[in-house]
């Protein structure tokens, strides 16, 4: 038996693939913006919040980060519903996406943060800075600088994490390859190719944001690279 292989006819639906890693991207990009801000907060909440701050946080970094990805989307796209909270297959991608990298950049930004020198906190509350101003300036640009190269390998978790949103009809990458090779029956080109974006989109992506980190978040001096 003779296997032939037709990759262009897949490529020829190059629209539809762009498409979808439009979307992988647009929602990478919005889930990691707010996930790793909702991460900055936990974080500042489990070092410096209450003991119930602390208590209501850490229930959440455990529940995440012991549950499936998959689990938490059907539960935002098909519980939520019940509740009386219909969202689109979009939003309830990016919720889902936030919530999970949230969680995840939470005990990723805690570790830097709790690793920052006391000295260095002592120093700015001699200078008359309030705890905010501490944090924001003098704790977190270092501890950013210290975790950034596992906070960036987390957004790309949970931007290949991405794939499962197809499962709501959310019009991603993976979602693209499955619609096409169901028109044309190419399952092995069509995933192939999907693959080879995807690890196309991490290196690309992993590169940008280890060159965005240095420069617009942290600075240098921090010796992240």
């Amino acid at each position: 038996m003779r296997v032939t292989f037709d990759f262009l006819s897949i490529l020829a639906e190059w629209p539809m693939l762009l498409k979808g890693v439009g979307w992988t991207l647009g929602l990478t990009f919005i889930s990691a913006v707010i996930g790793v801000a909702v991460g900055i907060g936990c974080a500042w909440a489990r070092t410096y919040g209450g003991a119930w701050l602390r208590g209501v946080v850490g229930v959440y970094v455990e529940l995440i980060r012991n549950t499936p990805f998959i689990v938490q989307l059907f539960f935002v796209f098909f519980g939520l519903p019940a509740a009386g909270v219909k969202l689109s297959p979009e939003t309830a991608s990016i919720i889902a996406m936030v919530v999970n990298l949230g969680a995840y950049a939470c005990e990723i930004i805690r570790a830097g943060v709790e690793a920052t020198p006391r000295g260095q906190v002592e120093a700015a509350l001699s200078l008359a800075l309030n705890r905010a101003q501490i944090f924001i300036r003098v704790v977190l640009p270092p501890a950013l600088g210290k975790v950034w190269p596992a906070l960036v390998s987390q957004i790309i978790i949970v931007m290949l994490g991405s794939a499962v949103c197809g499962q709501i009809s959310t019009e991603e990458l993976s979602y693209a390859a499955n619609l096409i090779q169901s028109r044309n029956f190419r399952s092995f080109e069509a995933f192939i190719i999907a693959t080879g974006i995807y690890l196309a989109l991490s290196v690309g992506v992993r590169k940008l944001l280890n060159w965005l980190g240095p420069r617009f978040l942290f600075g240098r001096s921090t010796g992240a690279r």
